[in-house]
């Protein structure tokens, strides 16, 4: 046991100042990558670029690229009967990049079962909120009665949106934000959603596993 952990550090990037990554195929078997580094705008849109995304516990940043890789195609997606008449009831109003704060604070501080603490630090809300000034982060918000009750964020390069989280405190809140969010960005030309790791929630609306080197030439072709 201690040897092999031994091993782990060993071969463990660790990030300085310098934006740089190891190659993916150093990623080990759950696809950590690297440590260290800072979550600077450059930083992050690099890491993106490159199929890389930031996901951790404490004050060290773990930088991620899993194999296979959790996406959806817009045109899988699914919408079951029940949600079409969610839709239709039109219980929501969805709006984008009305509530970015709320949305990225709300995400930080929803209660996940089997996850103790959130990995939305200050540092990744500074982080997000530098893409989102410049116009790389987004937010989508789902308000009932004036009162915002889902949403989720991401960042959108190109024609690749790279989700991030979600928050719902009535239930298909976040369900429907993402439903219209997809719709509207299908129309505006998205072509991929990085869903990164597996969730039932996001199975049921007809994302599936590809492969990480498949992943990554789709980003060389649809990443601006």
């Amino acid at each position: 046991m201690a040897s092999g952990a031994a091993t782990a550090l060993r071969t463990l990037h660790f990030l300085d100042e310098k934006i740089w990554f190891p190659p993916l195929e150093e990623a080990d078997e759950e696809g950590l990558l690297a440590a260290g580094g800072d979550l600077s705008a450059q930083r992050l849109l690099f890491a993106y670029r490159h199929g890389i995304f930031p996901w951790y516990e404490g004050q060290v940043p773990l930088w991620w690229s899993p194999d296979p890789r959790f996406v959806l195609f817009p045109p899988d997606l699914c919408i079951s009967k029940s949600m079409k008449q969610v839709l239709r009831k039109q219980c929501f109003q969805i709006t984008q990049n009305q509530a970015f704060g709320q949305v990225i604070k709300r995400c930080a501080n929803a209660q996940r079962p089997g996850q103790h603490g959130t990995w939305i630090t200050e540092a990744v809300v500074k982080g997000y909120h530098d893409l989102h000034l410049m116009g790389h982060a987004h937010s989508y918000e789902a308000w009932q009665n004036n009162r915002l009750v889902g949403g989720f964020y991401g960042v959108r390069l190109g024609q690749v949106f790279f989700g991030e989280s979600m928050f719902s405190e009535v239930s298909n809140a976040s369900k429907t934000a993402f439903i219209t969010a997809v719709t509207s960005m299908k129309a505006d030309g998205l072509r991929l959603i990085d869903c990164q790791v597996h969730t039932t929630h996001l199975e049921s609306l007809g994302a599936r596993f590809v492969p990480r080197r498949q992943f990554v030439q789709l980003l060389q072709q649809w990443v601006a």
